[in-house]
C-alpha cells in the first residue's frame, strides 16, 4: 500500500505542478497577446489558436487530476500526517479549477472565443476580457495552493517512518534499522 500511495502522491504532485506551470505560462505568454487590445486581439487569438489551444490541454489534464486525486484522497485517508494536505489540495483544485472555471471562465470564453465575431460590442468585449483576467489570478492562486499542498503531503509522506519490511517502526516512531543500531551500540558499551 505504501508504494501505491507514494506513486499516487508523486503522480498527482507532478500533474498539479504541470497544471500550475501551464497556467503561469498562459498568464505571461498567451494572455498579454490575447487581451492587450480587445476585440482586435481576440480575433487574432481565434485565428492563431486553430490547431491547438488551452481547451485542448486543460480538460484532459483536469480529468486525470480529479480521477487521481479522488483515488489519492481515499488511499491516504488513514494517514493523519497527510490526510488534510491531500484533502485540502483536492478541494482547492475542485473549487479553483473546476467550479470557478465553470462559473466564471466558461461563460466569458463563450463570449470571447465561441460567439460569432461581431455579436458583442467592443466595449462589452473589453469588459469581459478585464473580468476574465481579474478572475484568472484566483485560478493562479488556487493552482499554487494545490501544488504546494500536494508537495507538502509528498514530503511528509516520504519523511514519515515507513511501514514496509525493514522499515517498520515501533510506537515511538523509531525504525527497525535504528532500533537495531541502538541495540548494537548498547551491547558494545556493556561491560
Amino acid at each position: 500500500m505504501r508504494r501505491l500511495v507514494t506513486a499516487l502522491l508523486i503522480g498527482l504532485t507532478v500533474a498539479t505542478t504541470v497544471s500550475f506551470g501551464a497556467v503561469l505560462g498562459e498568464t505571461f505568454m498567451l494572455y498579454p497577446n490575447i487581451f492587450h487590445d480587445p476585440p482586435r486581439s481576440l480575433v487574432l487569438a481565434r485565428e492563431f489558436m486553430v490547431e491547438g489551444s488551452p481547451s485542448d490541454f486543460f480538460p484532459p489534464l483536469g480529468f486525470l487530476i480529479i480521477l487521481t486525486g479522488t483515488v489519492t484522497v481515499l488511499s491516504t485517508w488513514r494517514s493523519k500526517a497527510i490526510r488534510w494536505y491531500v484533502l485540502g489540495a483536492a478541494l482547492a483544485y475542485l473549487c479553483f479549477e473546476l467550479l470557478f472555471s465553470m462559473v466564471w471562465f466558461w461563460p466569458r470564453n463563450e463570449i470571447m472565443f465561441v460567439d460569432p465575431v461581431g455579436t458583442h460590442s467592443a466595449e462589452f468585449l473589453r469588459a469581459t476580457a478585464r473580468e476574465f483576467v481579474a478572475g484568472h489570478w484566483a485560478r493562479v492562486a488556487g493552482g499554487a495552493l494545490t501544488a504546494g499542498l500536494l508537495f507538502t503531503a509528498l514530503i511528509r509522506w516520504l519523511c514519515s517512518p515507513g511501514r514496509s519490511p525493514g522499515r517498520s517502526s515501533d510506537s515511538a516512531g523509531v525504525t527497525a534499522v535504528e532500533r537495531d543500531r541502538r541495540t548494537a551500540a548498547a551491547r558494545e558499551q556493556a561491560p
